[in-house]
């Protein structure tokens, strides 16, 4: 892992905590911004070690901004678990699917992911301040939609830039 990677995953780590911060909560729940960013990181640098820094950091981070009682172990748990499946899904997808297509694809199932496994982890580890579907619809499908947006948004412009400046130590999907 060289200082670029470092310096590209902190930015993201720190654009996401921005993100995190500044949206407001609907019911108890926020839409985690955050995660487009970490899945933006793992898109560019797609190592394991980058990756579960990212996931770990990111986790850490949203646990701190959270505005969900008792929400700081379930964004710890869910964000690794997360990362991982993210990153599976990733390295087997982007040989077959349009980039953009891929990294917006794989943006919504990996927030329906991250949402689920954080509700999950927040039920059985702190209690849930309503019912799980409330929550989930309150937080998740709203998070899917943005982070989706974002993703697309985004994505064709940071790569435009690993291309421009010849960033050769990140994977950019090309195809």
């Amino acid at each position: 892992m060289n200082t670029k990677n470092l310096v590209i995953l902190s930015l993201l780590a720190g654009i996401g905590v921005v993100l995190h911060t500044v949206m407001p909560a609907f019911l108890t729940i926020k839409p985690d911004m955050m995660l487009a960013m970490m899945f933006l990181g793992i898109i560019l640098i797609p190592e394991i070690k980058s990756v579960m820094l990212l996931a770990i950091v990111t986790g850490v981070l949203s646990g701190l901004t959270t505005g969900f009682p008792g929400g700081t172990i379930p964004n710890i748990i869910d964000k690794p678990v997360t990362a991982l499946i993210f990153f599976g899904l990733f390295l087997t997808l982007k040989k077959y699917i349009n980039p953009i297509v891929c990294a917006g694809v794989l943006t919504a199932v990996g927030t329906l992911v991250s949402g689920s496994v954080f509700l999950t982890a927040a039920y059985f580890l702190v209690g849930l301040p309503g019912p799980f579907a409330a929550l989930f619809a309150a937080g998740v499908l709203p998070a899917i939609a943005l982070n989706t947006v974002i993703m697309v948004i985004l994505y064709p412009i940071a790569q435009s830039i690993f291309k421009r400046t010849k960033f050769t130590s990140a994977s950019v999907i090309q195809k």
